[in-house]
């Protein structure tokens, strides 16, 4: 079965000029760095990393709010990379986004129904079905119709992102890229906006890609879940597979730093030393071997490729990869 999307050695380098007169260029931030996976109808690929490794701007060149330096962007078998003008207009309506701040994203100056009316007027839908279409997006999300002459600011940080949700969901698209969708949120209203998605997802059929920085936060939506590590995916599986028995360093990591709710329950934590290289100057090598602490002279010379470590398709990018992947603890190879 063909999948909704696929993404092929994705691209994204903002140069970096010199020169107030003649401005030339000197270097290339490299925000996303060779990115690859397929998501499929129906499912949620979840793309996770800190701050600044690039899962953002991987959403927004798929979506072609930013144009790509190199690769391929398939959606429903179509290659998008070099769509403009009214062929990537009318492709709008099928691609949407879910913004991370739902006060910033939403105009002050407008009301719940006429930011949802919005991109329906955009596609010239007549007044009468706009109208009932507001009135069930509402409903869906948890809002009363009394609720659509109120302003943003009437509204609470869960209730503006499920008006932002609802925007969303206007034109009835197959595929929504969540860009943080629930970190500007507290704690307690993260659930509910996590399992309305869910809801929904079910009742549309919808497709996600959900960006998020805390692996905790995609647990129970995701079907599937790329690690992301300056501009590069270093593992992609199964959600309970990347969860159960984790094949990178990074992902160990990022799987120890979440809050453990028994508090009976020891948990090994791991510190990583450093910051994250600047995407300007990454590494020679593997990227993470600057802080990792299994790091061999290999990983400071060769670059590690993506590579099948497990019956059901889990993926990693690491040389020491068989010598990690013991269970649940990783040992550092001799």
């Amino acid at each position: 079965m063909t999948p909704l999307l696929e993404v092929k050695g994705l691209k994204k380098h903002f140069p970096i000029t010199k020169g107030a007169v003649i401005p030339r260029k000197v270097g290339a931030v490299k925000a996303v760095d060779g990115v690859s996976f397929q998501l499929e109808q129906g499912k949620t690929l979840g793309l996770v990393g800190e701050s600044g490794c690039g899962k953002s701007t991987t959403g927004r060149t798929i979506l072609k709010l930013i144009e790509p330096t190199e690769g391929q962007i398939l959606f429903k078998g179509q290659d998008i990379t070099s769509l403009k003008g009214n062929k990537l207009r009318r492709l709008r309506k099928d691609m949407q986004l879910i913004f991370q701040d739902p006060f910033a994203s939403l105009n002050p100056r407008m009301t719940v129904e006429q930011i949802i009316a919005e991109p329906m007027k955009v596609f010239g839908i007549n007044k009468a079905a706009r109208r009932k279409k507001i009135d069930q997006l509402l409903d869906v999300v948890g809002l009363s119709g009394y609720h659509k002459n109120r302003y943003p600011h009437e509204f609470s940080g869960g209730q503006r992102q499920r008006v932002g949700i609802a925007r969303a969901l206007a034109l009835d698209p197959d595929l929504i890229i969540c860009d943080e969708p629930v970190s500007a949120l507290d704690v307690s209203i993260q659930a509910q906006v996590i399992n309305l998605m869910e809801d929904l997802q079910k009742e549309f059929g919808l497709t996600y890609l959900f960006i998020a920085h805390d692996l905790g936060v995609v647990h129970h939506i995701s079907d599937q879940i790329a690690v992301m590590y300056l501009g590069e995916i270093v593992e992609y599986g199964h959600y309970h597979e990347l969860y159960e028995h984790p094949k990178h360093p990074y992902t160990q990591a990022l799987l120890s730093a979440i809050p453990e709710a028994n508090p009976h329950l020891q948990k090994e934590r791991i510190v990583l030393k450093g910051d994250v290289p600047s995407p300007a100057h990454p590494p020679a090598g593997c990227k993470f071997h600057t802080r990792c602490p299994l790091a061999q002279e290999r990983c400071r010379l060769e670059k590690p490729i993506m590579k099948t470590v497990s019956p059901t398709g889990q993926q990693a990018a690491c040389h020491f990869v068989k010598e990690v992947g013991h269970g649940d603890r990783f040992v550092v190879p001799k």
